[in-house]
């Protein structure tokens, strides 16, 4: 008879996944690539101009499904600093935020997109995850690709290839064995296809000499699961937003936090549900993000948490995290 090695423990020392503030609503006022802020080639006022009259209250309240004098929603901007980043927070804040207030609108969050790809760092190394390892890493582990029917793992998966799809590509004509026919074309299907199919075929990362280059899309995936409240580090937030002064800002994006909450009474960051108000020329990515969303499976635990949440509330809640995700495009 072979031992038996028995562990006990309390309930109470047991890994907790940590609740965090919702919204009803998290906001996203336009998005603006660095090199627009650099060269002053767009007129923040005018733009920030057409956002205002699309973001609101009752138009916010219809849209979190709650009554307007029960709606929490928060407003945010994402800089995007991830590839080049030749002007500072101490001069890009103070002019968004002027922008903004120029049309009637409140910036509560400022965030930047390299702290998606960044080392996490706090509760990161609490968790004992290497250094090199970010949100965007942290996301890429949670993806469960969607195999099309027939998949005969022909195709390497997405951690090995940085590719991410909705369905099967056409087959390729390359090197064929002697005596054997040309395999004939055939179209790309898409997985779940509504009568006629939308092939998407999505790069995630590639890699270069520096390493990794996480790629717009997949950044802008973390963006929607940190406003959704989907993500966890050992059960803890895995970005907690932190107060800054505008008066008091760093010079370089590195000092900036990942979410930085301006000063006010703003509602929490992340919300049962998000919008995105944006320029036309987004949909592209905004489609990659829905279809990458639809293959991330969060914590579990997280999941039903918010969802018990929202029922507590009388809030709507899809299931699936892409039909909690909202646009509104803007045309030039």
């Amino acid at each position: 008879m072979t031992g038996v090695d028995v562990v006990f423990g309390e309930t109470s020392a047991t890994d907790r996944t940590v609740e965090i503030p919702l919204s009803h609503l998290s906001v996203e006022l336009g998005h603006l690539y660095m090199e627009e802020l650099v060269d002053g080639s767009v007129d923040l006022a005018a733009y920030f101009g057409r956002i205002a009259s699309w973001t609101g209250p009752d138009q916010l309240a219809d849209l979190a499904r709650v009554p307007r004098s029960r709606l929490r929603a928060s407003t945010c901007v994402l800089v995007d600093d991830y590839a080049a980043a030749p002007i500072g927070p101490d001069v890009v804040v103070p002019r968004l935020i002027a922008a903004a207030r120029s049309a009637g609108l409140t910036i509560d969050y400022i965030a930047r997109e390299s702290g998606c790809a960044a080392p996490l760092g706090g509760v990161g190394a609490l968790a004992g995850l290497q250094p090199a390892e970010s949100l965007a890493d942290l996301v890429e582990s949670l993806i469960v690709a969607d195999p099309a029917a027939g998949f005969n793992g022909s195709r390497p998966p997405p951690h090995e290839n940085g590719w991410l799809c909705n369905g099967v590509r056409s087959p390729a004509d390359g090197a064929r064995q002697a005596m054997r026919a040309a395999v004939a074309w055939q179209p790309p299907v898409e997985n779940r296809a509504h009568r006629h199919s939308i092939f998407l075929d999505v790069e995630i990362w590639r890699e270069q000499a520096s390493g990794r280059l996480w790629s717009c899309p997949f950044l802008a995936t973390v963006w929607q699961l940190l406003r959704l409240g989907q993500l966890r580090v050992l059960g803890q937030p895995a970005v907690t937003p932190v107060d800054i002064d505008p008066d008091d800002l760093p010079t370089t994006w590195t000092q900036f936090p990942t979410i930085a909450r301006l000063p006010g009474r703003g509602a929490p960051f992340a919300a049962y549900r998000t919008l995105s108000v944006l320029d036309g020329r987004f949909l592209p990515v905004e489609h990659a993000v829905r279809m990458t969303l639809g293959q991330v499976a969060v914590d579990p635990t997280v999941a039903e948490q918010t969802l018990r949440r929202a029922g507590r509330e009388k809030v709507p809640l899809p299931a699936e995290l892409p039909d909690r995700v909202g646009h509104v495009f803007l045309g030039g």
